[in-house]
């Protein structure tokens, strides 16, 4: 009986094309071989083309990672897995990087090529052929899901599935509320640590000693309270996985002491001589604008580089709209089994309107709405809200000076008083960053306003470091 699939074995090697091919066909694949990336390439432009294609690393003229490219430009979809005689990690993240779903080294058991057939051949039916948004939904635990309905989305998926098995460090790009928290969970449950400690540490919420502290621990006298011996979260992790939320408002002294953990896996406590050793894989999650906060000095290059083994970028809300009717009733069933009320309707006129609002919070902001809702049970309120909104978009400091005009001549009170608050805000904001230099933690403080309030503004007026 035929298995519908069909696999392309790319490889120089004549015996293992034939040994491929053999073992293929009697679990009655369709098998196509090609001794090299060149014939492959050719074939792949050819009709029938493969489901799968198993190309192996190491190969004269045209190696695997080219082919590879050149693969992905002429089948986007196809399912393809790396063979290679070398275990080597930078490999395996540049060919996941490139679009391999899975990798294989020489010699394999068969038990573990068909488990790898199995996963890559399996995730192709269902990405490309159900409808069942169900299968979409990954539960996390503790009232946390990943939801995937867009294809961006779907690739953030894949991209945490792939890198889950591979020891190094991820690096998590997104704007606030898109969800790299929940990211993070889902690598750590991919992952063969699966079982083990999964902490978060949130690195612009604590102040440089109280962080350090919090991170590697300390010892009696360390420090005025410090009574006892106190490990920190490195230790607590031991065999697991940290997160370390908001990375660039990190220190730079501790930069450079979590460099040192990154490249030995070994710190001391506060107060103390002795190294501690661990084994603890770091995800680092953050919103700035990385290449900024290098060339501000903000962030280390080094540590960036260190962390950027492999990096994964959240899309905002805005950019998968698609999604936004699951999530509405995903959140709406969850909230009203959590809050023990009846869930409400979600209308037609509720989605569009959320459909067509910005979402700059990003999921959290969609979070609390389907929140208010069901706590005001009333849709007429929660949709003007989101009108109000709408409609709250900052104005630029010059089409606020003209509002302000205008204002002026009509004698309009309510358009005047609203472009004098856009104006002195804007300049307040402005004024507070450049003083600060753009540290947007101590900005926060001096504007007596919250980091998250901070960032939501200079989105709202588009500010930059050149305003």
């Amino acid at each position: 009986m035929s298995n519908n699939a069909r696999i392309l074995v790319v490889d120089d090697e004549p015996s293992m094309l034939r040994y491929l091919q053999t073992v293929l066909e009697v679990d009655a694949y369709e098998v196509m071989t090609a001794q090299g990336g060149a014939q492959a390439l050719e074939k792949l432009k050819k009709e029938p083309r493969p489901d799968l294609v198993l190309l192996d690393l190491l190969m004269p003229e045209l190696d695997g990672m080219q082919t590879l490219e050149r693969v992905r430009q002429i089948h986007p979809n196809v399912s393809v897995v790396m063979l290679s005689c070398v275990n080597d990690t930078r490999k395996v993240v540049q060919a996941i990087r490139l679009g391999a779903q899975d990798y294989l080294t020489k010699p394999f058991q068969k038990a573990e090529l068909d488990a790898v057939l199995s996963h890559c051949l399996g995730a192709r039916s269902t990405s490309f052929g159900s409808n069942d948004q169900r299968g979409d939904i990954e539960d996390l635990g503790d009232d946390q899901f990943f939801v995937a309905v867009s294809p961006s989305m779907k690739k953030v998926r894949d991209q945490a599935r792939q890198v889950a098995n591979v020891n190094v460090p991820v690096l998590l790009l997104g704007e606030s509320g898109t969800g790299k928290e929940v990211v993070a969970k889902l690598i750590h449950k991919f992952s063969p640590r699966a079982n083990r400690p999964l902490s978060k540490v949130n690195c612009a919420a604590l102040p440089e000693e109280l962080l350090e502290s919090e991170l590697f621990g300390y010892e009696p006298g360390a420090f005025t309270g410090a009574t006892r011996s106190k490990p920190g979260k490195f230790e607590l992790c031991d065999k697991g996985t940290i997160l370390l939320d908001e990375i660039g408002e990190m220190p730079p002294a501790l930069q450079a002491k979590l460099l040192h953990v990154l490249q030995d896996q070994q710190f001391s406590r506060l107060g103390s001589r002795t190294t501690v050793t661990v084994d603890v894989r770091i995800l680092a999650a953050t919103n700035i604008n990385v290449q900024e906060a290098i060339a501000n000095r903000k962030l280390r290059e080094d540590l960036y580089y260190r962390l950027n083994a492999f990096t994964i970028h959240l899309p905002p809300l805005r950019d998968r709209r698609e999604e936004i009717p699951l999530l509405l009733r995903h959140f709406m069933a969850l909230f009203a089994t959590r809050y023990a009320r009846n869930p409400l309707p979600i209308s037609p006129t509720l989605i569009e309107t959320s459909m067509h609002y910005r979402w700059p919070g990003n999921l959290r902001e969609l979070e609390n709405f389907v929140k208010r809702y069901l706590i005001l049970g009333d849709e007429a309120a929660v949709l003007s809200e989101i009108e109000m909104k709408q409609d709250e978009v900052a104005p630029s400091p010059e089409a606020a000076r003209a509002a302000s005009a205008k204002a002026h001549e009509t004698g309009d009170l309510k358009m005047l008083v609203r472009s004098i608050k856009d104006e002195a805000e804007h300049d307040a904001i402005s004024h507070a960053l450049k003083r600060t230099k753009w540290n947007r933690k101590e900005a926060a403080r001096l504007l007596n306003i919250s980091y998250k309030a901070l960032l939501y503004k200079i989105r709202q007026y588009n500010l930059d470091q050149q305003t």
